[in-house]
């Protein structure tokens, strides 16, 4: 126990300085316990203990050998290392000794050193003056090249005199860049005036590239040599701008030229003036029309001169022809909105968008065989924006309506003209009256719509609208001048003489326009008119029937004063000549087509049984005995009759005719027994629901035996009996007036005066 004791104390050191080596001991002892009892498990297995023995005997042997060796090595390199280390102290202090010995020997030199300073000083000036020597030569021969390179430039031997100009440039930045260095700036002005002149040769050499530059299109077709010369000196040029760019040191005045850039200045300018800065173009169509097609031409025309010969004649970075493509086209735009900001007329603004939306990109143009592929002006944009091309086609629609407004003012009043004539209006193959406005109307609107279309749909839309809006406005003149004329006509009804007539033409030609307005939408797939314009033309027919039924009605006016009366009780005169009147419009009436002739038909028949019902309302007379009421109801019957056969003859079928109001009132008043008027008016009432008491008051008034109890039933029944109108109900009875009573006359008491 005391030596187990021993023992944990003496390990606990060794634990806390070493944890890992006892951790690590402890899972061998664990490892192999475990590996122990899974061999020895079994008692047979005892048997080559001895075996293990030695096994474990040996490789223990093994390891512990290994150790050895590796520490040896260890240990070696260790000393060798300890050996390196002293050997480099020792020559580090030899080295720090042999330093100091310098700095001695140094420290008694520099007295020495100032000496040697006037020397190198003489030996700098000794430089300089070698170096003024050797351009002495040069620098005396200075205004001679002057005088020299001034002739070269006006015989235009331009490489030789560039040459030249190039040497005297390097002359004097060579002498400017050594007094930069040695900072005498103050001498820099003296060699700048002494090389003045080099500026004046520069100014001259520029003048005749840029010269060059300008007519550059009409050189390369006929002597493109001065034009390569050219290039070859602005690219000399380019070369030591370059050069200089990249030596930061020293950048010698008038650096850098840029001569390039200038090049592409000067080149752009030449085209954009020569064929844009040109006087004020016509504003008239055909004017514009000619400047645009000039334009087309020489723009092709210099492409292809760019294409063909001066590509040759540039280096290929310059990319020479995208260039004039992009300038002419940017000018160009530029051209199209000083023309636009013009007042140009409606057909220079459809010429304009025609060539910009189409002639333009089109194989006539910027399409051109001879320029594909190369140029492409797809990637620089529309020639003018989709607001401005909006902005003008809305020009284009308020010029064109302004025109179409003209026309059609004219044209109506062209219409209106032919109605003095001694003859009546045209007839087509069906012997329908007509004129040529509808289709001169038509004609008209469409080529305007469909001609737009060559430009966009958005423009043709436009003016479908404005057309639209036109034709509407139109009707309205129409029917202003209609009823005009209607005036007139009445103030003298022989003028024209064939008023009816031209009437019937004008609703045969409110059809004709009916018919043909949906061929003017653009899309075939809609033929919507819209509500307003129908109702438009809706008005414009019913008022020329109105004034027909007014002429007609004049005609039966003074034969409708006489019905009702005592003089119409006695023959039937009257009701004959009414159907003379009614048949011979009812030929005219046949003049126009079916529909129109069947709705003239309903409309007269409805006028004259209104006139009829009017003229009972009257009261002109009072049947006085049962007899005379008798005679009033045959007549009643007969009138009737022969008119509803009348109107049946013409081709209006009965239960269309509002003379049927007339029959009803016939039974009215022929009924025999009083007491049975409150169901007959009932029935009466009911059938015609607009009919009010003054009506029925009136008609019992001319049966003349009413007494008023029975007028009080009568009454009475209806005010209980209220009617309401069916939708489809056609008023008859609401559009007649009852004339007031009389009051009775009365003296006032007293003695007359």
């Amino acid at each position: 126990m005391g030596t187990s004791a021993e023992d944990e104390q003496g390990a606990s050191p060794r634990e806390e300085e070493w944890p890992e080596v006892e951790k690590a001991e402890k899972l061998a002892r664990g490892a192999a316990l475990k590996w122990a009892s899974g061999v020895f498990y079994r008692p047979e297995n005892l048997e080559g203990l001895g075996h293990y023995r030695s096994r474990e005997t040996q490789r223990n042997s093994s390891i512990q050998s290994r150790l050895k060796s590796t520490v040896q090595s260890y240990l070696e390199g260790v000393s060798a290392g300890l050996e390196q280390l002293r050997a480099a102290v020792q020559e580090v202090q030899s080295v720090c000794q042999e330093l100091g010995a310098a700095r001695w020997a140094l420290l008694d030199c520099a007295d020495r050193f100032q000496d040697l300073q006037q020397m190198r000083a003489l030996m700098a000036e000794h430089v300089q003056l070698a170096s003024v020597v050797q351009v002495l030569p040069q620098l005396f021969s200075v205004h001679e090249v002057f005088s020299h390179t001034l002739q070269l430039l006006r015989g235009q031997h331009l490489l030789e005199a560039h040459a030249e100009i190039m040497m005297l440039e390097h002359l004097r930045d060579d002498i400017l860049s050594q007094l930069h260095l040695r900072g005498l700036s103050s001498a820099q002005a003296t060699v700048l005036a002494y090389f003045g002149g080099l500026q004046e040769l520069n100014e001259s050499l520029a003048k005749q590239l840029w010269g060059i530059v300008a007519s550059s299109l009409q050189l390369v077709r006929e002597d493109p040599v001065l034009f390569v010369t050219a290039i070859r000196i602005i690219e000399r040029e380019e070369k030591i701008d370059d050069m200089l760019l990249l030596d930061a040191t020293f950048l010698p005045p008038g650096r850098p030229k840029g001569w390039r850039q200038k090049f592409y200045h000067v080149l752009q300018e030449t085209i954009t003036g020569t064929r844009f800065h040109t006087p004020r173009v016509d504003a008239e169509g055909p004017g514009l029309s000619r400047h645009l097609e000039a334009l087309q031409r020489d723009i092709v025309s210099e492409l292809r001169v760019v294409k063909d010969l001066m590509v040759q004649c540039v280096p290929a970075h310059y990319n020479i022809l995208s260039l004039c493509a992009a300038t002419y086209h940017q000018a160009l735009a530029g051209h199209l909105q000083d023309l636009l900001r013009e007042d140009l007329d409606k057909q220079a603004l459809f010429h304009l968008l025609k060539w910009v939306l189409h002639v333009y990109h089109s194989s006539e143009m910027m399409g051109h065989p001879d320029l594909l592929p190369e140029v492409d002006v797809s990637s620089l944009g529309p020639l003018i924006s989709p607001e401005l091309v909006d902005q003008t086609e809305r020009r284009y629609v308020v010029k064109l309506k302004a025109s179409v407004l003209e026309w059609m003012q004219r044209t109506l009043k062209t219409e209106f003209e032919e109605w003095f004539w001694e003859k009546e209006p045209e007839t087509d193959h069906q012997g329908f009256f007509q004129s040529d406005l509808p289709v001169h109307v038509i004609e008209m609107l469409n080529s305007n719509i469909e001609v737009t279309s060559s430009i966009t749909d958005s423009l043709q839309q436009k003016v479908y609208n404005m057309a639209l809006e036109e034709l509407e406005a139109f009707l309205g003149r129409l029917r202003e001048a209609l009823v005009q004329r209607g005036k007139e006509h009445q103030q003298d009804r022989t003028i024209p003489k064939h008023y009816v007539h031209y009437l019937l033409a004008m609703l045969n030609n409110v059809l004709a326009l009916s018919s043909s307005v949906p061929t003017l939408h653009p899309n075939s797939s809609c033929r919507e008119v819209p509500a307003s314009l129908r109702a438009a033309l809706d008005r414009t027919q019913k008022k020329a029937c109105q004034l027909l039924l007014e002429e007609l009605l004049l005609d039966l006016q003074p034969l409708c004063v006489e019905l009702a009366s005592r003089k119409w009780l006695s023959g039937a005169q009257l009701v004959n000549t009414m159907c003379e009147v009614i048949d011979k419009y009812a030929k005219d009436f046949s003049r126009v087509k079916k529909p129109l002739f069947k709705l003239l038909l309903m409309e007269c028949e409805l006028l004259v049984a209104n006139q009829y019902l009017r003229a009972l309302m009257q009261k002109k007379m009072v049947c006085k005995s049962k007899e005379e009421r008798r005679q009033f109801c045959d007549r009643l019957l007969q009138d009737a009759t022969q008119l509803r056969e009348l109107f049946c003859s013409l081709g209006l079928d009965r239960s269309q005719q509002n003379l049927e109001a007339v029959f009803a009132v016939r039974e009215l008043l022929c009924l025999k027994d009083t007491a049975l008027l409150s169901l007959e008016v009932l029935g009466f009432v009911t059938k015609y629901p607009d009919v009010s008491d003054e009506h029925i008051s009136t008609l019992l008034d001319l049966r003349g035996d009413v007494s008023k109890e029975v007028r009080h039933l009568v009454l009475e029944m209806m005010a209980q009996h209220p009617q309401a109108l069916p939708e489809s109900y056609q008023p008859i009875f609401s559009t007649i007036l009852v004339p007031a009573p009389e009051l009775p006359f009365c003296l006032r008491k007293g003695k007359c005066a």
